[in-house]
């Protein structure tokens, strides 16, 4: 069994820019995928409970007028990641003037992880 690394991230996104951010997201698909990923997967909150002490909603600070989206990119390897994020901050089609976030990135919960189990 692979053990690959992977990139997680959690966001509010504004309800009324859904179709701006499945645009925004697959174009930021192609590009991962050019540099190495082998998979980009974007998911739109439709039963994200809240949470009273802790929660995805209240991690990323929802507002009413918001959706939780929960996505993770998988890669071969930390070294293919590193490498691959490198490529793609400076690649001009990720600039906002090139491809805006429809959403408030301030607020994004992401990390790299080590799998340690995939089943």
């Amino acid at each position: 069994m692979t053990l690959h690394y992977v990139d997680g991230f959690v966001a509010a996104v504004p309800t009324a820019n859904q179709e701006k951010y499945r645009a925004h997201a697959a174009k930021a698909a192609e590009m991962f995928k050019e540099f190495g990923a082998l998979a980009v997967v974007e998911c739109w909150g439709d039963d994200v409970p809240e949470g009273k002490l802790t929660s995805f909603t209240l991690a990323v600070k929802r507002e009413a007028d918001e959706t939780t989206v929960f996505s993770w990119i998988t890669w071969p390897s930390k070294a293919v990641r590193d490498a691959a994020w490198q490529k793609v901050m400076a690649d001009p089609r990720m600039q906002p003037d090139a491809n805006p976030m429809p959403f408030d990135g301030k607020r994004m919960i992401y990390g790299g992880f080590r799998m340690i189990v995939n089943a």
